[in-house]
Formats: C-alpha cells, sequence, structure tokens
C-alpha cells in the first residue's frame, strides 16, 4: 500500500530483456514519497549501511535503510544524526523504505553541544519509541518531540521541558493520567496531600489512597505543577522550584511512565548519571 505522504515521482525500473518485447507485461515502477523525520535510533548493518528507527510527520513511526551512510564519502551521513529535523525522500522497499535523499532541516547545533541536553534529547527519542508502534500516524507526538528538542536548544530548564513532554506525549499516545477528579471514586480533588497512583490512572482522594498504600504522596504545590504544564506550559518556566517540589513533581510522571513501557528506560538511566 502507498504512504499516505506527499508522492513525489513515479520512477520506472530498469527493463529487462523481456521487457522489450512486443508482449512484455507493464514495468514495475519505484513509488517515492517525502516526509520530514527525527531519528530514534540507529543500527549498523553489513558493511556500510543502517538500518534506521525513524519518527516523522506523516506515518509515524518507520524503520528504513540508509545505504553506504557508514561510507567516508557518503552524502547522506551528515544529515542523518539524532536529534535533529530532516527532509527525506524514501523508495519503497520489499521489507524496508530506502533513504534515497535526505536534507537537514534543523540541526540544533547548541542542544548538541550541551552533553545535559544531549542526554534529554536522547531520553525523549527512547520515550517516544516506546510509546508508539510502528506505521501509526501521530503527528502530535511528532511535534511534541521537536517542541522539546527547539526549548533545549534555546537553553531553557531540561526538567521543566522533560516533564511538558512526559505528560504531553503520554496524553497523546492514550495513557495521560487523570489529575483533576480522583482515579478511584471520580469525586473532585481538594487542595490537600492527595496521593498518585500509576496502577489506578492518576491522582487518588486521601479515602480511596487508604486502599492503594503504595501510591505516591502528592503534596498541593506538585499537583498545581503538573496542571498547570498541562493547561499552560510556557508559564511553568517563570517558576522557582525547591529539589524536594522537583522529586514531588518527576516521580509521578515516571511512575506513569514505568506502568506503560513496563520496564526502566537505558537511557534514563544515562540521564540519571548526569543529573543527580
Amino acid at each position: 500500500m502507498e504512504p499516505s505522504g506527499e508522492r513525489v515521482a513515479d520512477a520506472p525500473a530498469v527493463p529487462s530483456s523481456a521487457d522489450q518485447s512486443e508482449t512484455a507485461p507493464r514495468r514495475e515502477r519505484i513509488r517515492l514519497y517525502r516526509t520530514e523525520a527525527v531519528v530514534l535510533r540507529r543500527r549498523d548493518l553489513g558493511e556500510a549501511d543502517r538500518i534506521l528507527t525513524l519518527f516523522t510527520a506523516r506515518h509515524g513511526k518507520l524503520r528504513v535503510v540508509a545505504k553506504g551512510v557508514r561510507r567516508p564519502q557518503s552524502k547522506l551521513a551528515g544529515h542523518l544524526e539524532p536529534c535533529a529535523r530532516t527532509s527525506l525522500l524514501l523508495a519503497q522497499g520489499r521489507n524496508l523504505d530506502i533513504i534515497t535523499q535526505a536534507q537537514l532541516v534543523k540541526p540544533y547545533r547548541a542542544l548538541r553541544e550541551n552533553e545535559i541536553s544531549i542526554a534529554y534529547a536522547g531520553y525523549f527519542a527512547d520515550l517516544l519509541d516506546a510509546l508508539t508502534v510502528e506505521a501509526q500516524p501521530n503527528p502530535a507526538a511528532y511535534d511534541a518531540l521537536v517542541s522539546a528538542f527547539e526549548m533545549l536548544d534555546r537553553g531553557l530548564d531540561p526538567f521543566v521541558i522533560a516533564r511538558i513532554f512526559e505528560l504531553h506525549l503520554l496524553t497523546v499516545t492514550g495513557f495521560r493520567p487523570e489529575l483533576y477528579r480522583c482515579a478511584g471514586c471520580g469525586e473532585t480533588l481538594e487542595p490537600v496531600v492527595n496521593a498518585f497512583s500509576a496502577e489506578a490512572g492518576g491522582v487518588l482522594c486521601p479515602v480511596c489512597r487508604q486502599a492503594q498504600p503504595q501510591a505516591l504522596p502528592l503534596p498541593v504545590n506538585a499537583l498545581k505543577f503538573l496542571r498547570l504544564i498541562d493547561r499552560d506550559p510556557s508559564a511553568a518556566f517563570r517558576l522557582r522550584l525547591s529539589d524536594s517540589l522537583r522529586r514531588e513533581i518527576e516521580d509521578p510522571l515516571r511512575a506513569q511512565i514505568r506502568q506503560v513501557v513496563e520496564r526502566d528506560l537505558g537511557s534514563l538511566a544515562v540521564l540519571r548519571l548526569l543529573t543527580h
């Protein structure tokens, strides 16, 4: 089936001798299409190729082949780096599609010059990979990743960027935690110390928390911050957050992610090593 993105051209395959006879069947055509993408992961294939996991604006997550990209003279190599936006021309292959052209759109140079920002960007890519499946378009997820890279490139607080990205990505992939009503009884939450339960799917009132002793305490200011990044993310950068409040904000989102992904992400261990 032809991808839903813009088709650039139909390039005819080289005809065989049989194709040149009067009774030759119609020649097979190669389907080409364009999309913008970010490289999430890559692994070597053979002596010179790579298999790339991309997240694209039009088609969601794709696995594609970049032929010859590991050769020193490759024209593709500089345009297929992680943590960058690239415009691609791809040809449909029998198993995996093949990159035929690549043009860097936004390299995020400031991001790539900062070790902490690189670690956060790697975590964002890893999380997006873990929460999505192949060939399922999700433009909102792509926009969330690009927006997070843009903010890192501008030098904004990476802690706040990470919480915005986590909550937004959980929302657009269907795993949003409940922040406004008790996930147990459905009642409106009061401005008291509540609790967060990933198993219940969100915040619990003090009464429902009694049945979930493993739930995380969620103080009033932590819940206020989570609601703020849900409603008005840019306002969160104007707040001063103590170390204890940062932990109270981070722990519920990480618990929700662990509940969905069912494992700890390798990139998260690297990030913790650099930031704690």
